[in-house]
């Protein structure tokens, strides 16, 4: 089970948002800080955070924190 709480705060400090304002709705859609570049640091910090490494067809496509919450429950269950 992924720690939700390291999982905002961690969307939070590289989107550069409040971490109270990341609900399971959030995208890069509603974020409007979202870019590419934050998205990639934002890959590299959720490798390191949870010990994981997610490979580059699905860190093109993790978008959303609903998807995020998905391939590091499925990568940190392997």
């Amino acid at each position: 089970m992924i720690d939700e709480t390291a999982l905002k705060q961690i969307l939070a400090a590289v989107l550069g948002v409040d971490a109270a304002a990341i609900t399971a709705d959030s995208n890069s859609d509603t974020i409007e800080s979202w870019d590419s570049l934050r998205h990639m640091n934002l890959v590299l910090a959720l490798e390191e955070e949870f010990g994981v490494s997610i490979p580059d067809e699905e860190a093109a496509n993790i978008t959303s924190y609903a998807l995020i919450k998905l391939v590091l429950e499925e990568l940190t269950a392997a």
